[in-house]
């Protein structure tokens, strides 16, 4: 309690300014739900409630992204990780998350010096060849500079915003004890874990935040890809690399979705389309390591029809249990099976409880909506947008690591589309499809399969006396303990709790009584209307008792 007073405390301007930036876009009420205001004007500070007209007459999405944008990189970071969460917010939301994409103001170039000087060990101007001041790109945690290497390579220089990590972990601090708060208050946010949440991106933020982690991300896509020519990876230069600092080749090309731009530069816009898909879905079906951001901001096309790929600093990570299931949901997709849909929903959905009647329908629905439609006609990404909508109307999380996957296909299918009007993710993502499948059955993988199953069962057999041995040593020292978890017993508990606070109150009430009338035969002491004012006093307060008694059985009854 006393860590967590000092750290409200250390933050407590941080605190006020969120507060003032939420209520000027129309957000007092979340403001008061959450508990900031009394905080705020019990350390004396003091909010001004006013929004302006035009600001109140923007739709609730704009007015957040709006607030999200000034409160700084933490929000705006945050706001784009929701941009992925499909599953809790509807499309346009969604929308206007993604534009917090957007370029930011880059930071004063003295602060950027000093920074640069500090992790490089001399000034930027003597370590490179040439170092141009005027920033290339900046985003929110980060801004990018050219430069040019002693021996005359081009590169980029990715270089952390000066002073932002004191300002994320304030900012984090804060979001941890909302999200604690939100837990705790409002029930029906509980299925979206808020708290686990905010320390998924507490993670994700301090991965960001180091440039060498994105550096050691670059080299691993680039062996991942290095025995295909038409995708290009930054080499990444570790002499010049360290926490603050990111140095890596720098891609010349085309950036954005053009396609007359891309046909005069002698490019074919369908074939890239094409490899551009292929490089993603070998990224999650088959590496299960793939770029978690492709938007075209981050994707360069270069001579020879090829693909060059920037900007690491969010991946995402499969596990190969994971990206079965995806095939698994993907194939029951494509072949309109309903009952297989429901099977991936289902182990997504963990322990939740779920009305499987109402799922399977849903899911029926949606099956019969494109039952009209030839295979190659279905859009993937319109797919899965219907799938978290079916997730979200069942009251099921979507996984964490299926919210970027999520993601990553509606956007490439987006991106394939703007290159190939008649671009079909589905003619892309069958072989991947099928040959993980197939991969499944081939000797080797029964074999692997097999011998992971016989290792698993001789360990629980050979663990087995070990085990019994424990558990008896255990029951002979009397110190053997049954852990129940049984529905309701919460609840049980609050009732029993309520039940002998009924009954304490009853004996007092029953012993005032009784005292009260004692009282009232003795003589001599102070009266009330003739009556002894002790013995009237214990009336009074047994009759209040009385009526509280029988008020809360009455509202227990009607519970």
């Amino acid at each position: 309690m006393l860590w967590e007073t000092i750290t409200v405390i250390r933050d407590l301007h941080r605190l006020h300014e969120i507060a003032s930036i939420l209520i000027r876009y129309g957000w007092g009420d979340l403001v008061r739900l959450l508990g900031l205001a009394h905080a705020l004007e019990r350390a004396g500070r003091i909010l001004h409630w006013q929004t302006t007209t035009e600001i109140s007459r923007l739709a609730p999405a704009v007015r957040i992204r709006m607030a999200l944008e000034e409160l700084g990189p933490t929000f705006i970071k945050f706001g784009q990780l929701m941009a992925t969460r499909v599953d809790m917010f509807p499309p346009e939301w969604i929308t206007e998350f993604e534009k917090l994409h957007q370029r930011v103001p880059p930071s004063d170039y003295t602060l950027v010096h000093a920074e640069l000087s500090l992790a490089l060990g001399r000034p930027p101007e003597e370590v490179f060849a040439k170092f141009e001041a005027e920033p290339m790109a900046a985003a929110s945690i980060a801004q990018v500079h050219r430069a040019v290497l002693p021996d005359g390579t081009d590169v980029v220089v990715k270089v952390r915003r000066p002073g932002i990590e004191a300002k994320i972990e304030a900012d984090l601090r804060i979001l941890e004890h909302i999200a604690k708060l939100v837990e705790s208050e409002m029930p029906d946010m509980r299925r979206y874990q808020p708290v686990r949440m905010i320390g998924e991106f507490r993670r994700s933020i301090r991965r960001e935040l180091d440039m060498v982690r994105e550096a050691r991300n670059i080299d691993k896509f680039a062996r991942n890809f290095a025995q295909d020519e038409n995708v290009v990876i930054p080499r990444v230069y570790w002499d010049y690399t360290s926490h603050a600092v990111n140095v890596q080749e720098e891609i010349r090309g085309i950036k954005g979705v053009n396609r007359e731009m891309l046909r005069e530069a002698g490019l074919d816009p369908l074939l890239l389309g094409s490899r551009g898909s292929d490089v993603v879905l070998k990224m999650v079906l088959l590496d299960g390591y793939f770029h978690a951001d492709p938007h075209p901001g981050n994707i360069i096309f270069l001579t020879g029809n090829r693909i060059g790929i920037i900007d690491f600093g969010m991946v995402g990570h499969l596990t190969e249990r994971r990206r079965n299931e995806i095939v698994d949901l993907l194939h029951a997709l494509v072949l309109r099976d309903e009952n297989a849909i429901m099977e991936v929903l289902l182990d997504w959905a963990g322990d939740a409880e779920v009305d499987e009647s109402r799922l399977l329908h849903d899911i029926s629905e949606l099956v019969f909506s494109y039952d009209d439609l030839r295979i190659k006609d279905i859009k993937i990404g319109a797919l899965l947008q219907d799938i978290t909508t079916i997730m979200r109307d069942n009251a099921l999380v979507l996984p964490a690591d299926l919210t970027l996957l999520f993601k990553t296909f509606i956007t490439l299918e987006g991106l394939g589309q703007q290159l190939n009007p008649d671009y079909h993710m589905v003619d892309q993502i069958q072989p991947y499809i099928e040959k993980v499948i197939a991969d499944r059955y081939t000797p080797q993988a029964l074999m692997a399969r097999g011998r992971k199953g016989l290792r698993e069962i001789a360990g629980i057999v050979a663990g087995l006396p070990r085990d019994l041995s424990h558990l008896l040593r255990e029951a002979r020292r009397g110190r053997m303990r049954i852990d129940l978890d049984l529905k309701r017993l919460d609840h049980f508990g609050q009732q029993l709790d309520r039940a002998s606070n009924r009954l304490t109150m009853g004996i007092l009430t029953a012993s005032l009584v009784i005292g009260s009338s004692i009282i009232m035969t003795v003589e001599g002491g102070p009266t009330l209307f003739g009556l002894p004012l002790f013995g009237l006093l214990g009336f009074v307060i047994a009759f209040f008792n009385s009526l509280w008694i029988i008020f809360s059985i009455w509202r227990s009854g009607k519970h």
